[in-house]
């Protein structure tokens, strides 16, 4: 949780595809203290079956940047392994890949004290983001 400080974040992700979770998703966090600033990689987490990460490390105090990477590219490739018949999948796709976007990045300015839920929704040809509650 956020002190006066420092600000937290938490996720999840929603594949629109199919209108439920995504879970098993890798999702890793990143920081800065300024907008020219270097990255500081934080650690990671992945997606439980619900589709959340709930156990993302806390951001450093003085961050005012913060990145998370998601791996698409790994969650839908299981996806389409495990349902060989979503052969539009495949057609549609470019050489073959299950997925248009093999990751996504989201990156957003964060105050200290505030808590901030980044939705994902997620198809293999596209996806939006926004800031929850």
């Amino acid at each position: 949780m956020s002190t006066s400080t420092t600000a937290s974040v938490s996720t999840h992700i929603l594949d629109t595809s199919v209108g439920r979770p995504a879970g098993g998703v890798a999702v890793h966090l990143a920081a800065r203290s300024g907008a020219d600033a270097d990255w500081q990689a934080l650690g990671g987490s992945a997606t439980d079956a619900d589709g959340r990460c709930k156990d993302l490390p806390a951001l450093p105090e003085g961050t005012t940047h913060v990145r998370l990477d998601f791996d698409t590219e790994t969650y839908f490739a299981k996806k389409q392994a495990a349902a060989q018949q979503d052969a539009p999948a495949l057609r549609d796709s470019e050489n073959g890949r299950p997925v248009f976007f093999p990751e996504v990045t989201i990156t957003f300015a964060v105050v200290p004290g505030e808590h901030y839920h980044v939705p994902l929704l997620l198809n293999p040809f596209g996806y939006s983001v926004y800031r929850g509650s």
